[in-house]
């Protein structure tokens, strides 16, 4: 028996191309059903209310059909859409930073597998991208613990021995937390209190302590999600790398 439907759920889209001169075929992240694929039919005609609706890093609102088995049971059908409340779309910088923690969830994120506490992290994430970095590294962060790919940070993943505060050690992506074999290290301190934040379940406790460390975090974090995305380059921070260039000049 098929999984129920609900009748409709909070969703954002993260992508979105032409299927028809008509429609559109959506890439929503829902907090009930997971990242899935949507047909919005007739969403590009003119007069469709859905224009204004179906817009990136907005809150949105979504009834949604069953999987069609022609399509081979991915693709479900818009029903209704509405907007959702929240903030308006972000500018500059911040625009960049939320088209790339869409890009790591279109990459990252299995097809119908939900994640309802990413969904929170992701909309909390969302709310405060003018802080910066540490929004950033904070979203990372409960992105590969959602996905079982982050460690215990507060212990020593080959040994079970608890992270000494007064110690570096190094995040690797294939044996977790291990003494640290190159520069690239993080304090004891900040991996314990980074542990705590995600136990606490407090986005704004976890984005504090990623403040405390940015650059560090930073090349640790990009090095553990460069290898589990494999040959799939992010377009965004390319993107984002050109236009500090252009602005720099």
């Amino acid at each position: 028996m098929s999984p129920r439907l609900p009748p409709s759920q909070p969703a954002y889209v993260l992508h979105q191309h032409d299927w028809s001169e008509s429609s559109l075929i959506l890439d929503l992240f829902t907090r009930e059903s997971g990242r899935v694929a949507v047909a919005a039919k007739g969403a590009k005609r003119p007069y469709s209310q859905l224009r204004a609706v179906l817009l990136p890093l907005q809150r949105i609102t979504v009834s949604l059909s069953r999987p069609a088995k022609a399509d081979g049971g991915e693709v479900q059908t818009l029903r209704s859409a509405e907007w959702g409340g929240g903030a308006t779309l972000p500018s500059g910088a911040a625009l960049f930073s939320g088209y790339y923690l869409n890009e790591l969830l279109l990459k990252l994120l299995a097809r119908h597998d939900p994640h309802p506490e990413l969904f929170d992290a992701y909309a909390d994430a969302l709310a405060h991208l003018a802080e910066g970095d540490s929004t950033l590294r904070a979203f990372e962060i409960q992105l590969l613990s959602a996905l079982g790919l982050l460690p215990d940070l507060s212990v020593v993943t080959p040994t079970q021995a608890a992270v000494d505060p007064e110690r570096r050690y190094q995040l690797s992506p294939e044996s977790g937390v291990i003494p640290p074999v190159s520069d690239a290290s993080l304090p004891g301190a900040l991996l314990i209190q980074l542990q705590a934040a995600l136990l606490h379940g407090s986005p704004a406790a976890l984005r504090q302590t990623c403040a405390a460390a940015p650059q560090g975090l930073k090349t640790t974090l990009r090095g553990l999600l460069h290898y589990h995305l494999g040959h799939q380059p992010l377009r965004t921070r390319a993107l984002m790398l050109d236009v500090q260039q252009l602005l720099d000049v």
